[in-house]
């Protein structure tokens, strides 16, 4: 609980003022962190480490990756910051001890995923697409057609990574905005939160097969759906099935994912660079992993 910090004489009087950017953000009376331990100066670890949390929140910036507008214009990047805890824990310490009435808090940046530099490079070449149909007039399967698609714009998948849809998209719930549509499970058709994402996982997988990704894990409707050829569905659950693919290529690939009017068109873009094997599919029936 406590942290020797020097055998000299030490009177904990004035405040520290914790800085950042040249604004106040936070006082610390040398008084309330010092505990005296016969005649040595000792500071209280624990009221510390409490301090050293609170500010690390109020530092703290989350970066943002670079991402596609809607009029396709790149938004560029915002780089994040955290608090350098290591660096202000020496200059705190200093000045706990000594005279000095001001710490300017260190920080470190945390650079964003992907930036705008990346994204204009991959977003030049399409090496797969696909589109499939659905009822506009059926709001709720539309609303979560849309919101599905929405999630999985702009993604971009770096070499040799995994794409999980599920992770991607998230659990589909009605606090996010999903609505009870026909789904089907074992078998039979049934409502169910999110009804429709199915169609979104089968079009982006049809898209990303012609790319000639890796498909790591996919599995099908035990009841044929009639938005894609027999066995091109790619069925998903937030307690189930999940879709994964592999990116194996020499460059990261960009999904583009958009709805239009009853229509949802997946497209898979990379650089020039990508040294990619697109595949020919002929839609057949297939013995494959059923849902």
């Amino acid at each position: 609980m406590m942290l020797l910090l020097s055998v000299q004489p030490f009177q904990p009087q004035d405040p520290i003022y914790i800085m950042y950017r040249g604004e106040p953000i936070a006082t610390v009376n040398r008084s309330e962190y010092a505990i005296p331990l016969l005649g040595v100066p000792a500071l209280n670890s624990k009221k510390y480490s409490d301090f050293l949390t609170y500010l690390a929140e109020q530092i703290y910036e989350e970066p943002k990756d670079a991402r596609i507008g809607k009029a396709g214009e790149i938004i560029k990047e915002n780089v994040g910051v955290k608090l350098d805890t290591d660096k202000f824990t020496r200059l705190f310490y200093s000045k706990f001890l000594g005279e000095g009435e001001y710490v300017e808090v260190p920080v470190e940046r945390i650079y964003p995923r992907v930036d705008s530099e990346l994204l204009s490079s991959i977003r030049t070449k399409v090496i797969g697409q696909y589109v499939t149909y659905f009822n506009s007039s059926n709001k709720e399967r539309s609303t979560n057609i849309a919101l599905s698609a929405a999630a999985i714009d702009g993604y971009v998948l770096f070499q040799n990574e995994t794409f999980s849809f599920n992770k991607v998209v998230g659990k589909r719930t009605a606090e996010r905005g999903y609505q009870p549509a026909p789904e089907i499970i074992k078998g039979e058709l049934i409502e169910g939160i999110g009804g429709g994402i199915c169609q979104t996982s089968s079009t982006l997988f049809n898209a990303v097969d012609l790319a000639g990704v890796e498909i790591v894990k996919r599995y099908s409707h035990s009841k044929r759906v009639g938005y894609v050829p027999p066995g091109r569905d790619a069925t998903v659950s937030w307690y189930g099935p999940d879709f994964l693919f592999k990116n194996t290529y020499n460059q990261p690939i960009l999904i583009r994912a958009k709805v239009y009017h009853g229509s949802i068109v997946v497209t898979v873009y990379s650089s020039e660079d990508i040294n990619n094997s697109p595949r020919k599919i002929t839609p057949k029936t297939e013995k494959r992993d059923q849902i």
